[in-house]
């Protein structure tokens, strides 16, 4: 992953609103959510939600689908990996202790595996 790339990835994820949309999505899993659904979980007005997505969803971190008339919205789990993975990738510098426990945190996660 180039640097760019994670910076525009963290840069999506920087803001609380945008950050609790995607942590929600990835426990909810690969079936996703209607809009709706995250909008009253996270009590969002509508407008605010869909500018939340939309920054997540161009920076590839959420992905969408149709179920009828409503679009379910889903964590891109491949886009989250690969951002793991660069983050930790020069973490260590000799020390595995160091990135220990998210590597048995990330072995444990089912989306992960």
């Amino acid at each position: 992953m180039e640097t760019t790339l994670a910076a525009a990835l963290l840069a999506a994820l920087a803001h609380p609103a945008r950050l609790a949309v995607f942590r929600m999505l990835v426990q909810v899993g690969p079936e996703g959510l209607a809009a709706g659904e995250i909008a009253r979980r996270t009590d969002t007005l509508p407008n605010t939600l869909s500018a939340n997505l939309s920054v997540l969803s161009h920076a590839g971190l959420v992905q969408t689908r149709r179920d009828g008339r409503s679009v379910i919205y889903s964590a891109h789990y491949p886009a989250m990996t690969d951002l793991l993975t660069f983050l930790m990738e020069d973490c260590c510098q000799g020390r595995p202790e160091v990135c220990e426990p998210v590597a048995r945190a990330a072995a444990r996660a089912s989306c992960c595996n």
